[in-house]
């Protein structure tokens, strides 16, 4: 996705306030995906990938690096459907901690989301 920083920054900022019950109160490991450079994820998804903290994590470079070599065309793919033919999808994608190197076998809801025309997804994540 191209990179557009003052509009993908009023984006994180309305899904931070938005979604800000969810993102803190939810069981599940959640992230938003706009573009590599503009991302946010909740505590616990930063804490099951070996992350101390959120923001650790969206200052990453590659939002898939953290997903088994294998499956990162899984995600890319169903980012893919959800951006071009605005479906969601649930798919199965193993993440690796970085600090243990163990694999995580997790289920992810990977759904789109619109805001001022501008596409993006938001990911619900269950370990399973």
């Amino acid at each position: 996705m191209v990179d557009f920083p003052e509009l993908h920054e009023e984006i994180l900022s309305w899904v931070r306030k938005e979604f800000a019950e969810i993102l803190q109160d939810s069981e599940q490991a959640i992230y938003v995906y706009i573009c590599d450079r503009h991302k946010l994820c909740n505590k616990r998804f930063s804490s099951l990938l070996g992350y101390s903290s959120p923001e650790e994590w969206a200052m990453k470079e590659e939002a898939v690096s953290d997903v088994k070599e294998e499956e990162q065309p899984v995600l890319i793919s169903a980012y893919r459907n959800a951006m071009e033919k605005k479906i969601s999808s649930s798919i199965n994608i193993s993440w690796k901690n970085k600090k243990n190197g163990n694999f995580i076998k997790t289920n992810v809801l990977l759904v789109p989301l619109s805001y001022k025309g501008e596409l993006f997804a938001i990911h619900f994540i269950k370990t399973i």
